[in-house]
């Protein structure tokens, strides 16, 4: 799955060029090499290197200004100083600059090998701990997509069956279906379990930085390019990578993701050097793309690239013998941090969450539980503790005397109507009550003119 490593050898004596060369080869390494500085920074230049060998004493450019160099380019990259007993001094020199270690001659084999592959778990690890992805929960957390409906059974099917190939997937959902949860868990479940599992929110990225964030870009290549950034495929690189609401992204990112895809290969702004990337692409969008493409708003190669295997998500109201489940699960979960002991929700209280019919799916009805229990002054939830979600006593969105006549379009529009006027139009704590985001509210407050 993954390519030999590849490791630069940067000195002007052919025989350590060559002992290390042949001990790094027969370790299943690609090795290049070259006899000057500006050979060095050269090749460095052109193609992507893990780990780079390094002499001090060069002629032409000096060894501890190819290191600077190096690290001010590529900063994830191990350089590993090649030393004798008398340039000790600048050997310790060349670690304050941020070489990775160094060897002084002469060195044994056995040696080689142990630093390459600890110069190898350093590189890794560094891109990990860029990573944004967060502690994750993941088995608790997976029981939000797990219950009795068989829609949900056919998705987990398809989940077990996809998640040890490699290919790509696209899933489908409305806002707060989770998503985000079954592309965790098929990483989790895939051959790259222990690498990144890197989450792009095209949504939330601003459009002029999206090439930056996810290509990355090297100091100075713009304005405020203050200093080297690894992009998300990078950073992801022998894991996967999570593009969540496709569905946003413009036709020209989506041009460059989908040479990307095509040539596994990135080029930060400002750099001719191709980086090679391995990743795992999933995806998830609450839009239909392929709509999209018929009005010409997505790419039908980029469609057909990461929908290999769909995966349709239902909404909440199609699965509602899930929802006491859910409850429990989010009682026990909100019961422990609000330090609580809630043990039982009322009839009452239970018979209105399962005649919801819930907008903002799986997400705000965990925003509803959480803010029962922070609010409940008893041992139990009651049909009041439900009102703070910004539903009045005779609301017909939870379903009460006379909600079953409306439409789930008018009831979708009155629970909106009703939170934003609870949260005195405050969007921001509105779409958080829904459990959707501010583009989603933003959207819906346009459509049932709201404003």
């Amino acid at each position: 799955m993954n390519e030999p490593a590849r490791i630069l050898i940067i000195d002007d004596e052919e025989s350590i060029r060559d002992s290390v060369g042949q001990v790094l080869e027969k370790e299943g390494y690609a090795v290049e090499s070259a006899v000057s500085g500006q050979e060095g920074l050269s090749l460095f230049g052109k193609k992507a290197f893990q780990v780079v060998y390094l002499d001090l004493k060069l002629p032409g450019i000096k060894g501890l200004d190819v290191l600077s160099r190096i690290k001010e380019t590529s900063p994830e990259t191990p350089v590993i100083i090649i030393t004798g007993y008398a340039s000790i001094e600048s050997a310790v020199e060349a670690m304050k600059r941020g070489s990775f270690d160094y060897l002084t001659k002469p060195f044994t084999p056995e040696e080689v090998r142990v630093t390459t592959r600890k110069a190898l778990e350093s590189r890794r690890f560094f891109l990990e701990n860029t990573s944004l992805r967060g502690e994750l929960e993941a088995k608790a957390e997976f029981d939000l997509v797990v219950g009795r409906n068989r829609a949900m059974g056919e998705v987990l099917d398809i989940v077990r069956r996809v998640s040890p190939a490699e290919s790509t997937v696209l899933i489908s959902g409305e806002s707060g279906t989770g998503k985000e949860l079954i592309a965790r868990e098929i990483h989790r479940h895939s051959l790259r379990l222990h690498a990144p599992f890197v989450v792009v929110d095209c949504g939330a990225l601003v459009e002029t930085l999206f090439e930056s964030e996810l290509f990355g870009h090297v100091k100075g290549s713009f304005t405020g390019a203050h200093e080297t950034k690894h992009g998300r495929f990078e950073v992801a690189d022998g894991g996967t990578i999570f593009f969540d609401e496709i569905g946003s992204i413009g036709l020209n990112i989506q041009a460059k993701l989908l040479r990307v895809i095509q040539e596994r290969e990135v080029n930060r702004i400002g750099s001719s050097k191709p980086i090679k990337v391995d990743v795992r692409i999933l995806a998830a969008t609450n839009e239909n793309l392929a709509d999209g493409v018929r009005k010409g708003k997505f790419r039908e190669d980029l469609f057909y690239r990461l929908s290999v295997v769909p995966i349709q998500l239902p909404p909440l109201r199609e699965r509602k013998e899930d929802i006491p489940l859910l409850v429990a699960h989010f009682l026990q979960k909100y019961n422990k941090k609000a330090k609580k002991n809630i043990s039982s929700v009322s009839p009452r209280a239970l018979r209105a969450l399962k005649e919801y019919d819930w907008p903002g799916n799986i997400r705000e009805l965990e925003n509803t539980i959480e803010r029962a229990v922070v609010l409940s002054q008893g041992d139990g939830i009651k049909l009041e503790d439900l009102m703070y979600h910004g539903i009045s006593a005779g609301s017909t969105a939870l379903g009460l005397p006379g909600g079953r006549l409306k439409t789930l379009e008018d009831m979708e529009k009155e629970h909106i109507k009703a939170v934003l006027r609870a949260q005195y139009g405050n969007k921001t704590r509105t779409a958080d009550i829904l459990g959707i985001d501010r583009k989603t509210l933003w959207a819906k407050i346009k459509k049932f003119k709201l404003q």
